[in-house]
């Protein structure tokens, strides 16, 4: 049966306004995206893209240059720099002054470039290596949904989980069911020793498997004692993107909640809701792993800074 989305709050809002020119890199789609929020939000674009979209991606920014210049906005309020190639990419990186913030967004190689090389200022957008903790008291129904959409229903993106935690306690419960709905998708499961004693099946998981975002149909998974070892494999491997739990224990909920920390922490529900667009943002500009100054998923209000403006009539400072 069909279930609402989950409810969602953002702590700590914040309110900004000022001009700010936006680049990042992705797909062809992602253009249009950050072109509309760039304009709402009072900032030129200078796009990016990857190389696979280069042709239509200059297809949509001659469309959106076209309808600025009939609106009687700059055409080059939004523009692209991919003619000019990686050399374009590097100028764009030495542009302090010019450009206010970088964006980039793509693979977690293609991230940390920007992040070690750029001298313009970089909101990070990390690679997701997301997990879920199916936690004693998981419902084995809730588990196997929730586990399958997260990994199935779109396993090339950054909010797609990667690894599995089980508490020891419910594993030869929840394990059986869960890899069967993954493998009946074609998912490629790895597992610790624990797991593997559950399933013998499974291939090893290594450290290097608990560390990576595959970005396709693999996951691996990992028995844990408790709350506690879930947590420390969270530290150990996360990016900080998203984590979820499934449990019916609220005390082990909130805890969960406090203690993890991720731009996106949830419970009882796919980390695929780790979205801009299913917070109601519209779209996004991407999901900030940074704490300072935006974090999680970024939309209007991160495309902005604070102006202060002083009306006097004379006053003095004592």
């Amino acid at each position: 049966m069909p279930r609402s989305p989950p409810s969602r709050r953002r702590s700590r809002p914040r309110h900004r306004a000022s001009s700010r020119r936006t680049p990042t890199t992705s797909s062809a789609n992602v253009t249009v995206d950050i072109a509309a929020l760039a304009l709402k939000s009072g900032n030129a674009a200078v796009l990016r893209g990857g190389s696979a979209a280069e042709s239509s991606n200059r297809v949509l920014v001659e469309v959106i240059q076209g309808a600025l210049v009939e609106t009687g906005l700059p055409a080059e309020a939004v523009q692209t720099i991919d003619a000019h190639g990686r050399a374009g990419a590097a100028a764009l990186m030495r542009a302090r002054g010019f450009v206010d913030v970088l964006i980039p967004r793509g693979s977690a190689d293609l991230i940390q470039t920007v992040v070690r090389e750029s001298t313009v200022p970089v909101i990070e957008t990390g690679a997701g290596v997301v997990h879920i903790m199916l936690d004693a008291t998981a419902d084995e129904q809730l588990a196997v949904d929730i586990v399958h959409n997260a990994k199935v229903q779109r396993p090339s993106v950054c909010n797609a989980v990667e690894t599995v935690l089980v508490h020891r306690d419910a594993a030869a419960r929840l394990l059986p069911p869960v890899l069967e709905a993954l493998r009946a998708s074609g998912v490629v499961v790895r597992g610790d020793e624990r797991a593997r004693a559950i399933d013998p099946g499974l291939p090893p998981a290594t450290d290097d498997d608990f560390a990576t975002e595959h970005m396709a149909l693999e996951l691996s998974v990992a028995v844990v004692d408790d709350l506690d070892a879930a947590l420390a494999h969270i530290r150990r491997f996360s990016t900080q993107h998203t984590e979820s739990i499934i449990t019916r224990d609220m005390a082990n909920a909130e805890r969960f909640l406090a203690e993890v920390d991720s731009a996106v922490v949830m419970v009882n529900a796919s980390t695929r809701f780790s979205d801009g667009g299913e917070f109601g943002f519209g779209a996004e500009v991407g999901i900030s792993t940074q704490k300072l100054h935006a974090r999680g998923p970024m939309g209007l209000l991160e495309l902005t800074s604070t102006k202060w403006i002083v009306r006097g009539e004379g006053q003095v400072r004592a």
